[in-house]
Formats: structure tokens, C-alpha cells, sequence
């Protein structure tokens, strides 16, 4: 029996390629796109003019991407420098400076008018030291508020405002008893009570140990806060100039490097687009370093010719109104005249120091000898003749007319010393009663000589103030639309660049 021959397996049948027109133009896009992609992938696109075009292109728009930013994010280091210094922590220090000496010149005023007694005609009389002390009163409130809203979020600085607040409530109580006790003794100048001196040492002490220092605390804080910010945003800013040099170079060499390539090329001299581009990226280039660098010396101008010098006379005249008014508390409490007269040395000592030679005793005898000389043969030129408060400003201070500002404050500040060695000499004599009528009498010269001093040390401090707002103006219109300028200007370059890359490819029939 035959076997029966195998047929082969006959393949599945497949289905036919379309052969028809639309069939083909529907499978050409597919294929294309596989086709460029392969050519990305492997390079090949570099081979050929259109694809060198398009590289070369997205190079320099990524370039001038990089500029834009680098000098984006160097303003905006700017702009936060000048709103912390001259919006933010600034003012706050200002405000805190405000307190403190609106809280020393309230335990001035107060001193004052407990010494006088019934005699209420001496010094600036008795009404005139009560609104004086109500019109600082008024605006201890109105810096503690202020300090405690640009507080912000901090909450260890809202914590110290509302325990300067409270404690300031606390002082007037005393205070109102040491008054009512006052008037109900009617007591001659200088010759107070027990309960008078033993209310108005309560409410000193809670002024001098707690209060004067917090709010202190509160501008050294906020001073540091400042200068940290200062510090930073200004390098920031310095170094965005090298950052922007660095980004605009390296754009400039694209664009010149392809207007090069397309000229050689294409056998063109020159090509508008790509020549207007380069043009306005030398120009942001410019203008962006120009702008930087007035930036940096707005915020140096702010901070030393008017923040620290601003800060340094609301501390003089702060420490100088507690000093004299520790030439009051050394009259009205002789119990305790040792530590006013200490207290009075070490907070001169604050505003002028002069180091003693060695072996030299550091007491008021030879304070008054070394801080009057130094304070009358005060030379510009000299800015190390002595430290302190003055002397911070006299190393800052320029020569002109803010130099003969200081020397004017410095000259007063001699006379007011001469002042108390007087009232003191006369306190050592046995006369304390001539002591009391030179420190407060009608018309009198310490009074009238410590006035010319603190007019001296504002107007010293106006100056400067005025400076430091000018700076902020100056640094704020500066950077006035300067938040847009970077990316619209990258826009404008990079919209060059494709018009002036356009004709190219389009001469190859795509673009």
C-alpha cells in the first residue's frame, strides 16, 4: 500500500500593503518621523545645514535663557536687600531706637520733676517736665505698637515688645504713687521723702534692669537682622555682576560665532536679525551690570551712611538723656549717690571713651581731663582718637558737612561735662543746695548746655536719616520694572535670533 505524499504547509496568508494613493500618503508621516528621529539620535542631523541652523539656534536661545535668569535672580537679590534695610528690619530698628529713649527720657522727666518738689519753677518747671513726660509716654505706646506689628512672626521679639509693654504699665503705677506721694509731702528741691525715694527707686529699677535693657535687646536684634541681610544680599549682588558677565559673554560668543558660520555659509556679510540680537545683547548686558552694580553701592550708602549712623545717635541721645538724668537721681538720692555717679561715668563712658594711661584710675576726675580733650581737638582726619558711640560716628562720618556736624555735638558734649564736674563740685563742697539751683535753676546753664547738645546730636542724626531715605528712594526707583525687563528682553533676542535664522532654512524648503 502506497503511502500518500505530505503537502507542504501552505504559510497563513498576510494581509496585502495597501497600495493605494491615500494609503501611502497616510504611512509617509509615520515614516518620517521614525527617519528623524533616527537621524537625532545618531547625529546625523548635524550633517546638514538645516540641522547645524536649528542646533546652533536652540544654543543660543538656551544662552540667552541663562542671562535672563542670572540677571532675574541678581535683582531679585537686590530688591530683597533694599525691602529688609529699608521696609522691613530697618524701620524696626528704628522703631525700637524710638523706644528706648522715649522709655530714658520718661525716667528723665520723672526724675526731674521729684526733685524739684514744691520749687515747681525750676528746671523747665514742673508742667513743662509733665508734658514731657506724657508726650514720651505717648510715644513709648506708640514704638512699643509699632515695634510689636513689624515684629512679624518672630515670636521671641513679640514676646520681648509685650513684656516692654507690660512692664511699661507697671512703671506708670509706681510712677503715679511716687507723684501722689510727692505733692502730699511738699517737700523742698532735693529734700524728698523716705516713701518718695523708696516708690520712685522701684519704678527706676524696673526702668533700668528690665525695660531699658529689653528694649535694647530689641534694636541690637533687629540691628543684627539688618546687617545679616546686608551682608548677604549685597555679595549676592556683586557676585550676580560676574554671574551676568559671564552668561552674557558666553551668549555674545554664539551669536557671533553662528552670524560667522551663516556668513561663511551662505556667502552674506551680514544677516539683520541675528546683528540686532547681538546688539541687544550687549545692550542688556550693559545696562544689567550698570543697574547691579548702583544696586550694591545704594544698599552700601543705606546701610553705612545712613542705618549705622542713624542706629549710633538714637543710642547717644538715648544714653545721654539717662545720664542726665542720673545728674538728678545723684541729687535726689543720696543714699544711693555712689552708683549714679558710676552709672553716669559708664554711660559717658558709652558715648566717649578715651583708654586712661596705665596706672591711671578709670574714674570721672580722669574722665572729665582725657573725654573734654579729646572731644574739643576732635579733627576729622583723626578717626581713632577715641571710641564710643561718637567714635563709631567718627569713623564713619564724612569730611564736610556731616564732619563739622560732629564736631559741633562733640564740642557741646565738653561743655556738658564741664557741667557736671561743676554740679559734683559743689555737691563734694557741702553746698548741695548750689548744686541743685546749678543743675535746675531759672535759666539754667546745664540745662540749656545739655539742650544744645541733644539739638546737636538730632540734627547729626537728621542728616543721616535723610541720607539713608535717600539711598532707599534712589535703590527702589532703580529697580522699578526691572522684574520684567530680564524675560522680555530674553524674548526679544530669542524672537531675533529665529527671524534672522528663518530665511535660511527657508531657502532649503523647510523650516
Amino acid at each position: 500500500m502506497s503511502t500518500p505524499t505530505r503537502q507542504p504547509a501552505v504559510p497563513p496568508r498576510q494581509p496585502a500593503v495597501p497600495t493605494t494613493a491615500p494609503a501611502r500618503r497616510a504611512a509617509r508621516p509615520l515614516e518620517l518621523q521614525r527617519g528623524r528621529l533616527v537621524t537625532f539620535v545618531r547625529g546625523r542631523w548635524l550633517k546638514t545645514v538645516p540641522g547645524r541652523i536649528r542646533g546652533w539656534t536652540a544654543l543660543a536661545v538656551a544662552a540667552v535663557g541663562a542671562l535672563a535668569l542670572a540677571l532675574g535672580l541678581g535683582v531679585q537679590d537686590a530688591r530683597q536687600g533694599v525691602q529688609t534695610i529699608g521696609h522691613d528690619a530697618g524701620p524696626q530698628v528704628v522703631a525700637t531706637g524710638d523706644l528706648y529713649f522715649a522709655l530714658s527720657d520718661m525716667d528723665a522727666q520723672v526724675a526731674d520733676i521729684l526733685l524739684i518738689g514744691r520749687d515747681t519753677a525750676l528746671g523747665i518747671g514742673r508742667d513743662e517736665s509733665m508734658r514731657r513726660y506724657e508726650r514720651a509716654r505717648s510715644d513709648a505706646g506708640s514704638a512699643a505698637v509699632q515695634a510689636a506689628q513689624l515684629a512679624g512672626r518672630d515670636q521671641d521679639r513679640r514676646r520681648t515688645v509685650q513684656e516692654v509693654i507690660d512692664g511699661l504699665g507697671q512703671y506708670q503705677r509706681l510712677v503715679g504713687q511716687a507723684f501722689t506721694l510727692n505733692d502730699q509731702s511738699g517737700h523742698a528741691a532735693g529734700e524728698l521723702p523716705q516713701p518718695v525715694v523708696q516708690t520712685y527707686r522701684q519704678a527706676s529699677d524696673l526702668m533700668k534692669l528690665e525695660l531699658l535693657p529689653k528694649a535694647y535687646n530689641l534694636t541690637l536684634d533687629s540691628g543684627a537682622t539688618v546687617r545679616q541681610s546686608y551682608q548677604e544680599k549685597r555679595t549676592s549682588v556683586l557676585d550676580a555682576r560676574y554671574w551676568v558677565l559671564a552668561a552674557g559673554v558666553a551668549a555674545l560668543l554664539v551669536l557671533v560665532a553662528g552670524q560667522l558660520a551663516m556668513a561663511r555659509e551662505f556667502r552674506r556679510l551680514l544677516n539683520p536679525g541675528l546683528a540686532l540680537a547681538t546688539v541687544a545683547t550687549v545692550v542688556l548686558v550693559a545696562v544689567g551690570v550698570g543697574v547691579l552694580n548702583a544696586q550694591a553701592g545704594h544698599l552700601l550708602r543705606a546701610k553705612r551712611d545712613g542705618f549705622d549712623s542713624v542706629l549710633t545717635m538714637s543710642r547717644a541721645r538715648a544714653i545721654s538723656h539717662s545720664a542726665f538724668a542720673d545728674q538728678s537721681r545723684f541729687l535726689l538720692d543720696p543714699g544711693r549717690a555712689d552708683t549714679y555717679e558710676q552709672n553716669y561715668l559708664d554711660k559717658a563712658s558709652a558715648i566717649l571713651y578715651v583708654e586712661p594711661a596705665a596706672g591711671t584710675p578709670a574714674n570721672l576726675a580722669n574722665y572729665y581731663a582725657l573725654a573734654g580733650k579729646a572731644a574739643t581737638h576732635y579733627a576729622p582726619r583723626d578717626r581713632s582718637a577715641f571710641l564710643g558711640l561718637l567714635g563709631d560716628e567718627a569713623r564713619q562720618v564724612r569730611e564736610g558737612p556731616e564732619s563739622d556736624a560732629l564736631a559741633r555735638a562733640l564740642r557741646a558734649y565738653a561743655t556738658v561735662l564741664g557741667d557736671d564736674q561743676q554740679m559734683r563740685r559743689l555737691v563734694q563742697s557741702g553746698n548741695r543746695r548750689a548744686a541743685i539751683d546749678f543743675r535746675m535753676g531759672r535759666g539754667s546753664s546745664a540745662i540749656r548746655d545739655f539742650d544744645a547738645y541733644d539739638a546737636a546730636l538730632r540734627s547729626l542724626g537728621a542728616t543721616h536719616s535723610r541720607a539713608f531715605d535717600r539711598a532707599i528712594r534712589q535703590a527702589d526707583g532703580g529697580l522699578s520694572g526691572w522684574k520684567a525687563i530680564p524675560p522680555v528682553a530674553a524674548v526679544v533676542i530669542a524672537a531675533l535670533v529665529l527671524v534672522g535664522v528663518r530665511p535660511r532654512l527657508a531657502e532649503f524648503g523647510r523650516i
